[in-house]
């Protein structure tokens, strides 16, 4: 198993849209509609994944500033959350249960610079090993911090929702049915995924979607 095309530059993302534009025409229209699709590739590493679990549950807001103070306490990286105490971990605003998670991560001990490497579901089964870390979590990871061309996340509720509208369905599809229907869009799901985020934002503000 081998790990596929990596997104690399913008126009790997506009290669891939092209590709689903030709596919299905209602990605053509959509690509009208968003313009051109964004890279948004992040980091890897611990510190990702550990931002990832800050942010769960909580606001934007919220989560920026809890980060914040950890980046200021320098409680980013494994051997720091490893030797706080938890009331180091709670001053800057993680729960208890946020507290475990991160330990946690930590204790897992993934070899992050071999996850370049492995097979997309490779990367998600050894992720989602991790307690605190859901596929959700798993997929958006090897999209934009591995850049992953063909991987999608079907339990967003936000993809979901760009779903029902740009393909006409009677109902918000559930994560089975997208997982299926993405399977078309392969090799370029991560695109997709772009394209629909971008088409949810259109959707919403021209149909007032909540």
């Amino acid at each position: 198993m081998t790990v596929g095309r990596i997104i690399e530059t913008p126009d790997c993302v506009a290669e891939g849209a092209d590709w689903l534009a030709q596919c299905d025409p209602r990605f053509a229209a959509a690509l009208t509609e968003t313009g051109p699709l964004p890279l948004r590739l992040k980091p890897d590493g611990f510190a990702e994944l550990l931002s990832a679990i800050v942010s769960q549950q909580v606001s934007v807001a919220s989560a920026n500033a809890i980060w914040g103070r950890m980046k200021e306490a320098r409680l980013t990286g494994p051997r720091k959350i490893i030797w706080a105490s938890d009331d180091e971990l709670r001053s800057v605003g993680l729960s208890r249960q946020k507290i475990r998670y991160a330990r946690a991560l930590a204790d897992a001990r993934i070899d992050y610079d071999s996850l370049r490497t492995a097979p997309t579901d490779d990367v998600i089964r050894q992720l989602v090993a991790v307690p605190g870390i859901g596929a959700w979590t798993a997929e958006i990871y090897a999209m934009f911090s591995l850049g992953r061309a063909d991987v999608f996340a079907p339990g967003d509720l936000a993809l979901q929702e760009s779903a029902r509208v740009l393909f006409d369905l009677p109902d918000r599809p559930k994560e089975k049915a997208l997982r299926q229907m993405a399977e078309d869009w392969s090799p370029w799901r991560s695109v997709a995924a772009r394209l629909l985020w971008a088409y949810y934002r259109v959707a919403k503000n021209r149909e007032g979607i909540r």
